[in-house]
């Protein structure tokens, strides 16, 4: 006889498939809606075709409408800040130095390595982007102004202090340029690593640590307790010897128990250092004192270890007005002003009088102050920056920070944590959070601006971007599960916690999980590296429309974004996507980092990257069902079978009826069919069937103890909403 097949919404990952009865137990590209699977919406790569690639991976996203009602999505990468408005990205980046240089090119035949000297020490790393312009001339190169000039090139070595390599698209054809003409070289300041990593841990200092093959020297010159160099005055530390000590990227040492980095030499001198890093204390120091080079330490005896996180390269971004306000992460902030004329041929420049070392930042509303968390103690002076201390500004001034008797600028350290995470704007406060608690920040007017009050205890937050708010809402992931705060705290009930928790990269990939808010379909997604990943690619997601005290509703999938923005100033949803197997972008010549996609969410079926269109495969799959026998009021079998059985009898499925709400293309059926749970069901799949609109009815003639559903399309423009499917099943005997 003919019976309906129905199921509870969501997935439930956190039980067996034979014990999921009546359950989905897997999906991808998959939502509930009104408690029925169907297909995700398509998404479009924004942008002009072929100048669409931004360079490196994207860590930031802000969308805002400007006083002239001109639309504008502000992105970070871990390289380039980009302004989108009118199909178009447009370059904002600050500049950190310029340098004019002459005679400073030269290549070799056969080779597309440029060798670039600089009259002083560079300060570069590998990556760093520099933009050129003003080019005069090269001799003995088949290179010209046109292969130079505005242009933006990836730094992809750095010999020695005073040249650095860049890479061209061709090789010389020349004999080997040996002079060449003026040139101006702006240098993008810098934001960080594309991905997250393990750094050292314990290892370093003298806590129980040892260089490998460390270089010791002493200094020359005292040390005093302050941010500066040799002498009490500059960034510059005076060693009696250099031999041997790293002169590419940023390195250490250590004086004392102190931990001091450095960027660059130049004679016996460390240029570009920064005091009580890796977080030592600063101190006095005489001259000789001893100096180790640090950079690479390891536990007694044993490999470097890895409780260290070194954090990628991520934006805070909001809007100050029309003013666009632009945070590097542990970094300087910049505004950029939409309202300008010109403005897409200007770039963000830094906040005087704002802190310059901050690891997040956003904008209170509607009081409008600029707030600082995890910032310097001292403006100014990065080396007094506190992960748990908060600064804001006056009331209308972003660019004062000083409390006085006549403004509201002030400070607040929070008590529970080791570290401020993250922050965002709630209906009537801010919500920040640390590693182990959450706090509201409200503003309540002269004399103390904000209130501070902790409404939340082992509940931190599990990286700066893990965060929504929605309806008075905030919703959020710990590094021990999902929680929600609106008025009081609740933990998330989750189906499919496991899941996630047992196949995440926390340790060195908190950073990069990132939050997004689908509010048309009531979705809040988490987008996340699995265990094995050091870039995203899962996704988990609550519904909180159709969830439940009894049946919360979450799915799981691949669709890997690593930031995501609800459609509000845009009528659509946008996210960025980052590809970091192809190293192509249309705005950097050798760039290595990969790629970032800006992509409309929610339009058609399919997937365009660039122009090409693909499918996109979305997939559920049920939990086992399997049959008894009905019994009539005096006990006796009526032969006849009843779904959600205890699996005592085998059944015979002679056919099913599809049934679909919506459906386009055909839609790929299959059953998975077993006799004992751990029995591979693949062995044994019937089908699959592809159904269409057209489809009446699929003989089957299939015999099994239990089977799952499988609903999925696999081709473009196709897509489906699932109906109630019957199934013509009947008793079978029990051997």
């Amino acid at each position: 006889m003919l019976q309906k097949i129905g199921f509870q919404p969501g997935i439930n990952k956190q039980i067996t498939p034979t014990g999921a009865e009546g359950q989905w137990v897997d999906c991808d590209n998959v939502r509930f809606r009104y408690q029925i699977p169907e297909k995700i919406g398509g998404w479009n790569q924004l942008g002009t075709l072929n100048e669409n690639e931004l360079t490196g991976a994207g860590r930031g996203l802000h969308h805002f409408i400007n006083s002239l009602s001109r639309k504008y999505a502000i992105i970070g990468t871990n390289r380039i800040l980009y302004a989108f408005s009118g199909g178009v990205f447009y370059d904002i980046h600050p500049i950190q130095t310029t340098t004019t240089l002459t005679d400073a090119f030269s290549t070799t035949n056969g080779s597309a390595t440029v060798t670039i000297t600089f009259s002083s020490a560079h300060g570069l790393a590998p990556g760093d982007i520099l933009l050129m312009d003003n080019f005069t001339t090269i001799t003995n190169s088949n290179f010209g102004a046109s292969d130079f000039d505005n242009k933006k090139f990836m730094v992809a070595t750095t010999p020695t202090n005073l040249t650095a390599t860049i890479t061209m698209p061709s090789n010389e054809s020349g004999s080997g340029a040996t002079t060449s003409g003026g040139i101006r070289i702006q240098k993008y300041y810098t934001v960080g690593p594309a991905v997250q990593a393990e750094g050292f841990g314990w290892g370093l200092g003298s806590w129980g640590g040892e260089a490998a093959g460390a270089i010791s020297t002493t200094l020359n010159g005292a040390l005093g307790d302050n941010a500066f160099g040799t002498g009490g005055s500059g960034t510059s530390i005076t060693l009696t010897s250099t031999t041997n000590f790293p002169d590419s990227g940023t390195n250490f040492i250590q004086v004392g128990t102190e931990e001091i980095s450095y960027t660059g030499i130049s004679g016996n001198n460390l240029t570009g250092i920064t005091r009580a890093v890796r977080g030592t204390t600063r101190a006095a120091h005489s001259d000789g004192a001893s100096v180790k080079n640090s950079s690479d330490y390891v536990a007694w005896g044993e490999a470097a270890s890895g409780d260290l996180v070194l954090e990628p390269g991520m934006w805070s971004l909001d809007n100050f007005g029309d003013k666009a306000i632009c945070l590097i992460h542990d970094g300087a902030v910049f505004s950029w002003d939409s309202s300008l004329s010109n403005a897409t041929e200007t770039r963000a420049t830094i906040i005087s009088g704002a802190p310059t070392a901050s690891r997040h930042m956003l904008v209170s509303t509607p009081d409008r102050h600029l707030v600082f968390f995890g910032t310097e103690t001292t403006i100014g002076d990065p080396t007094t920056q506190d992960d748990m201390f908060i600064r804001f500004s006056d009331q209308e001034d972003i660019n004062t920070y000083t409390p006085t008797a006549t403004n509201t600028a002030g400070t607040q350290r929070l008590a529970d944590g080791s570290q401020i995470r993250g922050a965002i704007r709630g209906r009537d406060a801010l919500y920040v959070w640390t590693d182990t608690a959450l706090f509201t920040q409200r503003f309540v007017g002269s004399p103390f601006t904000f209130a501070f009050s902790q409404v939340g205890t082992n509940c931190g937050l599990v990286g700066q971007n893990a965060c929504v708010e929605v309806d008075g809402s905030a919703y959020w992931m710990s590094e021990n599960g999902f929680f929600r705060y609106a008025g009081k705290l609740e933990s998330l009930p989750c189906l499919v916690e496991d899941h996630v928790y047992n196949d995440i990269n926390i340790e060195s990939g908190n950073q990069m999980i990132s939050a997004g808010l689908n509010n048309l379909f009531g979705e809040v997604m988490w987008f996340y590296p699995s265990s094995t990943s050091s870039v995203v690619n899962k996704m988990v997601s609550y519904n909180y429309f159709d969830s439940s005290p009894q049946r919360p509703v979450w799915t799981v999938g691949t669709l890997a974004r690593t930031m995501w923005q609800d459609s509000a100033v845009f009528s659509l949803p946008h996210a960025l996507e980052y590809d970091a197997s192809t190293d192509t972008s249309f705005d950097v010549v050798g760039n290595t980092e990969g790629r970032t996609s800006y992509y409309e969410h929610e339009t058609g079926t399919d997937q365009n990257r660039n122009g090409t269109i693909t499918a996109i495969t979305a997939s559920i799959t049920s939990g086992d069902f399997d049959i008894s026998q009905r019994r009539g009021i005096t006990g006796q079998s009526t032969g006849l079978a009843d779904l959600r059985g205890d699996g005592e009898f085998l059944m015979k499925i002679r056919r099913f009826i599809p049934d679909f709400i919506s459906q386009t293309g055909a839609t790929r059926v299959t059953l998975d069919l077993r006799n004992f749970p751990n029995e591979t069901s693949s062995s044994s799949a019937l089908g699959p069937f592809d159904i269409t609109s057209s489809t009446l009815k699929i003989d089957t003639r299939a015999r099994a103890r239990s089977v799952a559903l499988k609903i999925e399309n696999t081709a473009a423009s196709q897509s489906w909403k699932l109906g109630t499917f019957r199934l013509d099943i009947q008793p079978d005997g029990r051997r």
